[in-house]
This record gives structure tokens, sequence and C-alpha cells, in this order.
């Protein structure tokens, strides 16, 4: 008999199972930062780094993947060091999440469908580097990341450091607007833009502090308004790379990667480590320092929730 109900397909770690049952607070991390967005072995270091952060904050983290066709929420030591040495992961998102699981092959998931696992596993709570979005010259070719639509069907609070300043960051705004998805800056005025922390942009709320988004969360809750909340936290003034010296780098990637016929789910990542190489290593670094800083106000508001 083929498998049919969700607990064939999901699999969810006993300590985060009983934290879940017990109300305790926990947040989904996503893996293509381990699989797609930094080398070995600064991505195993990483992700035990931002896990260590929500743990400090006092809840559970919960990174989830794809392996052995389960969906997997929350991963022990061993397999987040396999998982950061996998090679031909797939990148998963809300198209092709079933399709890893039911052929078997590994997965990291994207902000999309990490979104999704945390509504199955009913986690309220997901912390990010930054959104996917519109990308640039997206007349051209139309390639508008899934995450943007998921803000307005999964109902997850996620915290991010903004879009990836790789994209049209305008129009990304602009779509999540139409998507009726609440953007709140976390005490900022403006829209940061992952390295940096001013995109130039005005973000469309703010909010100060953890109290006030969780009373905002339950405000919609008890609306019974669908969809999550996209809260954008500045990367730490001390390591962020100001967008004016940043724009240079990302043109010149994004130029290459025209010249190199890059398409598609391979984007990001090319752009990524393309930069990563324009810069030095300094916007690795950045990145470290954005994801745990995300880490650690997730797992605050996820303790105030409870």
């Amino acid at each position: 008999m083929l498998p049919n109900a969700l607990s064939d397909w999901l699999e969810i770690a006993p300590e985060i199972k009983g934290a879940l049952v017990t109300g305790a607070p926990v947040v989904a991390l996503e893996s293509t930062i381990i699989t797609h967005g930094m080398p070995w072995p600064q991505n195993l270091e990483t992700a035990q780094a931002v896990e260590a952060e929500i743990r400090d904050a006092g809840a559970l983290p919960a990174t989830i993947a794809v392996t052995g066709g389960r969906l997997r929420v929350g991963l022990d030591e061993a397999a987040l060091t396999e998982l950061a040495q996998m090679e031909d992961v797939m990148k998963l998102s809300r198209a092709d999440l079933a399709f890893a699981l039911a052929t078997g092959r590994p997965g990291s998931t994207t902000v999309a469908a990490t979104m999704m696992a945390a509504q199955l596993a009913g986690i309220e709570v997901f912390a990010t580097g930054g959104i996917g979005g519109v990308h640039r010259g997206v007349a051209e070719h139309f390639d508008v990341s899934a995450d943007l639509r998921e803000f307005s069907r999964s109902p997850v609070i996620t915290v991010c450091a903004g879009a990836k300043a790789i994209l049209d960051v305008e129009k990304t705004l602009e779509v999540l607007e139409t998507e009726g998805v609440p953007v709140v800056g976390y005490a900022t005025d403006v829209f940061p833009a992952f390295w940096s922390r001013n995109s130039g942009l005005k973000c469309p709320l703010r909010l100060d502090s953890t109290p006030e988004i969780v009373r905002f969360w339950r405000a919609r809750q008890a609306l019974k308004q669908k969809g999550g909340v996209l809260i954008v936290n500045p990367v730490p003034e001390a390591d962020e790379i100001p967008a004016s010296e940043m724009n240079h780098y990302i043109e010149r990637a994004v130029l290459e990667a025209h010249g190199n016929k890059v398409t598609g789910k391979a984007v990001t990542p090319w752009l990524l480590a393309r930069i990563m190489e324009l810069t030095e290593g300094r916007s690795l670094e950045t990145n470290i320092a954005l994801i745990k800083n995300n880490a650690k106000l997730a797992g605050e508001i996820a303790v105030g929730l409870g």
C-alpha cells in the first residue's frame, strides 16, 4: 500500500515533538544556506552557531531538510554534518518538495518550503538570512521567487535581514504589498538589503520590541487573517557592508551571470558565490553575522509567544 498519511512523509525529531506538545518555544530553520549558500566547512559551523543562538535565547532550533524520503523537522549533529557535505542536493520550494519526497532525492528547503514544513509541524517562528524576491530584469525573464506568495499562505512569523540585495528590492516590496504580506521593520524605518542596513526604501511598518511583535501576531490570529508576517531585522552595524559599496560587486556579478547564461534556481547561489569572491570573503562574514542576529531575535519572539 502506498503511503498516504502525513506521518508517512513527515518526521519530527523527538526533542522538537516534545516541545511542540508542551508548548515550548521552537524556531524553524531553512537548510539551503547549508547546501547552497555557503562553502564547507563554514556552512556547518554557521548552522551550529545559528542553532546555538536560538538555544541561548531559550528556544529550540528545528533545522528542516528532506533526506531518505522524509521531510525532517529537527536535525541532530550527525544529520547536519552529513547534509553540509552532500552533493547534488535539490533546492526545494513549493513546486518540488513533494517530488523530492516521492523520489527519495535529498533536498534542502528554501524559505517557501521551510514555511510549509513549519506550518505542517505547528511551528510559528522561522529564522532565515534574506528572502527571495523579484530578480533584476524581471520584464525579460519574469523570475519571481515563490517565497513571496508563500508569505501570504503559510501562517509563520519569518525573521530575515530583508531581501537579498542581488534582487530588485523595490519590486520585491511591491509584490509583498500586492500579496497582503505585512512587512515590519524591527526598530527601523528603512527596509534592509541583506548585507546592508539601508536599501534606500521605506519599511511599511515598524515595531520596536518582541512583545509588540507578539501582540501584532495575536491580533492577526484573532481576526483570522491568513498567511504570515515578515519581520526585517537589519544586520548589526559593525558587520554591514554599505549598499554604496555592495552595489558595485552585485552589478558586476549580475553581468557575469548573464554572460554565463546562469538561470533559474542556480542564479542565487551562483551570485552569492561570485560576490564572496569579489569581496574577498567579507560578504560571507556579513552573511554569517546577519543570520545569527536573526536567529537570536526569532528565538526571543518564540519565547514571547509562549
